[in-house]
């Protein structure tokens, strides 16, 4: 435990000039966090003779009341309440003297609650991520994780509908929900997009989606995909039995064309529509208040998310995002696959479900998990994955993911030799022949070659996807892993 070095209310605290940031109170080693401050830890990597706690101090206070100089409007309000306090900064394991990578520290920083607008993410992150980011006496800075209290959280919806309901209005539970992305994602009339939606959805898929880029262009109308892609869900539905749907992508250039496109979806009786990160804080809570009043399912394409959640020592990590947007109100979310073509450490992956889907997190920092998290309520959001995965890999997936999350096969539906509802048809049972293994007690993940293999003898297009796909992985290292890794030690 350091020492405080803030200079005492008065003249010399006050004095015209700069002092450095530990200085004026933004390193409080001693602080004790109240229940219902938020906490922000972040990985700083100062720049070259820089001491780690003033770099903590220093993004403590640009994140929060400080300037690079000494204000006197300090005075004027509660200044030593509203200054976020670093009281924690401790090497990044594997980082520093006697490593190969230079010195990294976390920095716990507390915020008081009433730095923050209730409601609001856009406001919180106007403070945690709003400037600090490109503060010179940091070389890297990423935000890590968050402990958002009960107290600001009882001031957001949370997700519109949330996974209990969402099975309610499906009529589907005991499984994972199977979905594809139509593709090509870009170029296909209105008339064939929704011949790719009907099929897929016939074949046994309970979801079709829009890709993120999808949305008004001169080949393709946003009205004429909609109206194409409910007339094949009502088929799809009629044919099967079952309750289906197709996310429409309402993501536009202004909210007003946004909340037109979502109106005409509910008016075709689409279930679901969805929107891309890319629209911002504000338009998403929009879109999640609109489809708590419209009894819509609201879905999320992470789509932006890599260009500053991927590297390990800049930006922020994915699972913060997934606090934000389960705060937010979205439904969906990717977010992750692990053995898919999209960046996953399983560790990871299983944190980011964790947030999405439990009602308290406990801290694990095996799994990138540095508090306590109690989700006061808030619905639970379902985790999407999707990108590069297929039928031959359905065992690890389940493993990996358990049964909450909606496995999209896309180009593992869309490709398939024999056509795109044999496709579907093969992922469906792929699906179910494992879940029967499960729910009788086998070792899935073991023995799972074997069960699909089994499987395929009386189901051809199942057999066609594994001979297509049975050597398809992508087993890259991934960037963003675990800091604190289990070791065994030995017994004494």
């Amino acid at each position: 435990m350091g020492k405080t070095e803030t200079l005492q209310e008065g003249k010399e605290r006050y004095k015209a000039g700069v002092i450095p940031y530990k200085k004026m109170g933004y390193w409080e080693p001693n602080y004790q966090p109240k229940d219902t401050d938020v906490i922000a830890l972040f990985r700083i990597t100062p720049q070259p003779g820089v001491d780690h706690e003033e770099a903590a101090a220093a993004v403590a206070g640009e994140s929060s009341t400080a300037t690079w100089t000494v204000v006197w409007t300090d005075r004027l309000t509660a200044c030593e309440l509203y200054r976020a306090k670093a009281y924690r900064s401790e090497l990044v394991p594997n980082t520093g003297p006697g490593t190969k990578n230079e010195a990294q520290y976390f920095a716990y920083i507390a915020y008081d609650l009433d730095l923050f607008e209730e409601g609001s993410i856009a406001n919180l992150t106007a403070s945690i991520i709003g400037n600090v980011f490109g503060f010179k006496a940091v070389k890297a800075l990423r935000l890590e994780d968050m402990r958002i209290p009960v107290a600001y959280l009882k001031t957001f919806q949370g997700p519109a509908t949330g996974i209990v309901v969402e099975r309610e209005r499906l009529d589907k539970f005991g499984r994972p929900l199977l979905g594809a992305t139509t593709k090509p994602k870009l170029g296909l009339s209105g008339r064939n997009y929704g011949r790719v939606v009907y099929e897929a959805l016939k074949g046994g898929l309970d979801f079709v989606k829009d890709d993120e880029n999808i949305n008004s262009q001169p080949f393709m109308h946003w009205r004429d995909r909609f109206l194409y892609c409910m007339e094949a869900v009502n088929k799809a539905c009629a044919a099967t039995g079952e309750v289906k749907g197709h996310y429409l992508n309402v993501t536009a250039g202004t909210m007003d064309k946004m909340i037109e496109r979502a109106e005409f979806a509910k008016s075709l009786g689409s279930t679901i529509i969805m929107i891309d990160l890319v629209i911002g804080y504000t338009a998403i809570q929009t879109m999640a208040v609109w489809a708590r009043k419209n009894d819509m399912i609201l879905h999320l394409h992470r789509a932006g998310n890599s260009t500053y959640s991927r590297q390990k020592n800049h930006g922020m990590n994915f699972r913060v995002i997934c606090k934000w947007m389960r705060m937010a109100g979205v439904d969906h979310i990717h977010a992750g696959t692990v053995v898919g073509k999209l960046e996953g450490d399983p560790l990871m992956i299983r944190g980011f479900y964790d947030v999405l889907r439990e009602t308290h997190n406990p801290k694990n920092l095996e799994h990138g998990i540095f508090f306590d998290q109690d989700w006061a309520s808030l619905n639970k959001v379902m985790p999407v994955a999707s990108g590069g995965i297929h039928a031959g890999q359905m065992h690890q997936l389940i493993h990996y993911l358990g049964e909450d999350v909606i496995l999209q096969f896309g180009g593992g539906t869309i490709g398939h030799p024999m056509g795109i509802q044999a496709g579907a048809t093969a992922n469906r049972v792929a699906l179910e022949a494992m879940i029967l293994a499960r729910n009788e007690g086998r070792d899935y993940l073991k023995e799972g070659p074997q069960i699909l293999e089994n499987a395929a003898k009386t189901c051809s297009p199942l057999k066609a996807a594994l001979e297509t796909w049975k050597d398809i992985t992508f087993n890259y290292e991934s960037t963003d892993t675990a800091d604190f890794v289990p070791v065994a030690t030995a017994s004494a």
